[in-house]
């Protein structure tokens, strides 16, 4: 019989990972219908749509993880699964916090508004900076995936080896290696953060100057501009707060293995992992003019609601 802590972890992993496969479901479907269509796609929605498949791909990877964790404790622990669990979850979770930070980046370049030099090169080269963002991120990726294998080969090594005398004392030390490994690999996500908070406040400041630019011309505040940098702002924000919460989780579930109670822990942290990856595909659905529209049509039932490529702002 499953414990009620485990019935209740299971439960919520189930809900948090239909939510969280229909909302990167709807994205993925509603861009890729669109780019087999018409054979183009903007870059806003190149971006959104690996976005989406990133968090299928983690979605999919922490629900494995979780029932493992609760089924086969041992099989968790150690051995090939973990290792490519692990493998896998490292690539895509760097994958898919640099993708979310290059979508930050091209709402702020796109919305704000500022005369200085620098902010205007890259406004005006803002698909090129994306692009760039975007080779680097997945370069990134790679480079983290690579030298997690190569910690792995040797832990192996050192485990299928008669563990005797200096041998013994060589697996702890990699072995704890390995697992601080894991604790400073949280410190990859913090320059993410760091250009995501830069362009939240120069988001605020360009709306502050822009309010202030319509009082003094006894204009409507509900102009387009205004509306857009509110959007904007109400994304990435919503964006920060679920990341907080993420990026907070995820250091505790790393940790784990220097902390007490180490499974009740890991439950919690795969908890709030999930609930960031299904709650921030929606906030961008209800952000973005096309995919609001078709996800509310979708909802009403309305006729022709599932025919992709309507119009709508590629941007908040």
């Amino acid at each position: 019989m499953l414990r009620l802590s485990h019935m209740g972890f299971l439960v919520l992993t189930a809900i948090q990972f239909i939510l969280g496969m229909l909302g990167n479901g709807f994205i993925g479907w509603v861009n890729g219908s669109s780019w087999f269509k018409s054979k183009r796609i903007s870059l806003h929605d190149f971006v959104i749509t690996n976005l989406a498949v990133s968090r299928i791909v983690l979605l999919w990877i922490l629900l494995i993880d979780g029932v493992l964790l609760v089924f086969s404790p041992k099989l968790h622990d150690e051995g090939i699964i973990m290792q490519i669990i692990d493998v896998f979850w490292t690539c895509t979770n760097h994958l898919s916090i640099w993708l979310t930070t290059c979508l930050n980046v091209f709402y702020c370049l796109k919305v704000a508004s500022f005369s200085h030099p620098m902010f205007l090169w890259l406004k005006w080269r803002v698909s090129r900076v994306v692009v760039w963002m975007l080779l680097s991120t997945l370069l990134l990726s790679c480079c983290s995936a690579i030298s997690l294998i190569w910690e792995f080969k040797i832990y192996s090594v050192l485990g299928g080896t008669d563990r005797t005398g200096n041998m013994t004392e060589l697996f702890r030390k990699k072995e704890k290696e390995y697992k601080l490994i894991h604790v400073l690999g949280t410190l990859w996500d913090l320059p993410p953060l760091v250009i995501s908070l830069i362009s939240y406040f120069l988001l605020i400041l360009s709306l502050g100057r822009h309010m202030r630019q319509m009082h003094q011309d006894c204009a409507s505040s509900r102009d387009l501009s205004t509306e857009a940098h509110r959007r904007a702002i109400r994304v990435i924000l919503s964006f920060l707060f679920l990341f907080l919460l993420y990026y907070l989780s995820f250091s505790v579930l790393t940790s784990s293995y220097f902390l007490p109670a180490t499974k009740m822990i890991a439950k919690i942290g795969e908890v709030i992992a999930m609930l960031y990856l299904a709650g921030h595909s929606y906030v961008l659905i209800l952000g973005n003019s096309k995919l609001k529209q078709m996800f509310v049509a979708m909802l009403r039932c309305e006729p022709g609601c599932l025919k992709s490529g309507s119009k709508g702002s590629v941007y908040p």
